[in-house]
């Protein structure tokens, strides 16, 4: 049994990182999939997720969140799939990539900002990783700016 309590299935075998990137608005059954599928690149996972900051989502989405990151980082670290949540860079979205040094990192189906270039970014700073693009989970459906539309929200807010 490890110093946190949990107990690890071989605390010998090395723990993939793979890291994901989001706002998290909320958390509802296309996150929890893009978690499982993430943590399914490796069989012993260890899941960072990266928050995206308030600046950066107003500057990307054009519209503030509802939850602010304080919120969102809480809301997600609460997670059961979740291994470490942090904090997003403000004006460099790099340094915060670079200090986790995930083996994987898992984008999302529409991610599209600051994803260009960024196998090509890392590895000009002395870091190769391995960039893998997840599957939609109903993306006409659990899409935070589609659930906002609706007149009730129905978020979930459990591991469901």
């Amino acid at each position: 049994m490890s110093k946190n309590g949990f107990v690890e299935k071989n605390p010998r075998a090395r723990r993939v990182k793979i890291m994901v990137f989001g706002t998290f608005d909320g958390l509802h059954k296309g996150h929890f999939n893009f978690f499982k599928q993430a943590k399914k690149l490796s069989k012993n996972p260890f899941l960072v997720v990266s928050i995206a900051r308030d600046k950066n989502v107003y500057k990307i989405k054009g519209a503030t969140s509802i939850l602010n990151e304080k919120k969102r980082f809480a809301l997600v670290n609460s997670s059961k799939l979740v291994d470490r949540v942090v904090l997003s860079g403000i004006k460099n979205h790099l340094p915060h990539i670079l200090k986790e040094k995930p083996d994987i990192i898992a984008l999302g189906y529409d991610q599209k900002a600051y994803v260009k270039n960024l196998k090509k970014d890392l590895k000009n700073k002395g870091f190769n990783v391995k960039v893998v693009r997840m599957q939609p989970y109903k993306e006409k459906i659990y899409k935070n700016k589609l659930l906002k539309m609706k007149s009730s929200l129905d978020v979930s807010f459990s591991d469901g």
